[in-house]
């Protein structure tokens, strides 16, 4: 939940109308492996509201995500579980066919391990948002976003679930009584149909700062995108999501703040 010192999401103005006044955005971070290195988790760190952390089945090993949290609590920054098939070799981008009660014990294991490294450091996983293949198969198939649902109620139906507005996961999130919240994508692109265009596709993922920093304050202002045919879709968010791995990312993020706060919406944490 907002605490009390943070501002609304929305206000009304003078005509009656609705304005923005605060956004969340959010970044994949605690991807680097063993001697891996992935992006700049530090420097995202000082620009982000929320952080999406890997768990180990995608990316991140158990130091890094210690280093991660700790470093989240420092940016006071939130601290969110990605949770992902169990998928190194393929960091997490292949889909796997895995049996429901299986999938809600794998994704109850993540948030186990990074919930441990989260209370170390003097916080606490306050949402979850799976990552690559299992987002996408949690937001289109029902049975795989009731078994991504089923662990995060067990776990602690505290948690808020991220995900593409209007999806599966959502209205499993939404049916199973958790706090949900729709999140867009400043660096992808997206198809007719709300969903983001697949990362094999030449234009998936954005590069430019500055068009995507204006891209992204439309999507918060207007809550409208421009998809890759050239149509325009709604995507009604509380969070905007840079991904930590996109080339440019730390400059991407910074433009996007920059935007934001220039049109006076602030950037605050959805959780």
């Amino acid at each position: 939940m907002l605490s009390a010192c943070r501002p609304r999401r929305c206000r009304i103005d003078d005509c009656g109308l609705t304005q923005v006044v605060a956004i969340d955005l959010n970044s994949d971070l605690g991807e680097g492996y063993g001697n891996w290195v992935a992006g700049d988790d530090e420097a995202m760190l000082g620009l982000v509201s929320s952080a999406n952390i890997a768990c180990g089945f995608h990316a991140g090993d158990p130091s890094t995500l210690r280093a991660v949290c700790a470093a989240a609590v420092t940016h006071h920054v939130q601290i969110g579980a990605q949770v992902s098939f169990p998928d190194l070799a393929g960091f997490g981008r292949r889909h796997m066919d895995i049996a429901p009660t299986e999938l809600t014990d794998i994704v109850l294991y993540q948030l186990g391990a990074l919930d441990a490294f989260a209370q170390v450091a003097g916080s606490e996983v306050s949402y979850v948002k799976p990552h690559g293949a299992l987002y996408h198969a949690a937001c289109a198939d029902p049975i795989v976003a009731a078994a991504v649902v089923e662990a995060v109620a067990q776990y602690d139906p505290s948690m808020a679930v991220l995900g593409l507005p209007g999806s599966a996961l959502l209205v499993a999130a939404d049916d199973a009584g958790l706090d949900i919240a729709g999140e867009g994508f400043a660096d992808r692109a997206y198809m007719d149909d709300g969903t983001l265009v697949p990362r094999g596709i030449d234009g998936a993922v954005l590069t430019d700062p500055d068009a995507i920093a204006a891209r992204a304050l439309r999507m918060v202002v207007d809550g409208v995108v421009t998809t890759l045919s050239g149509r325009e879709v709604a995507v009604p968010i509380k969070s905007l999501c840079v991904h930590g791995d996109t080339p440019g990312a730390v400059q991407i993020a910074a433009a996007i703040r920059q935007q934001l706060e220039a049109a006076g919406i602030g950037i605050y944490a959805f959780t």
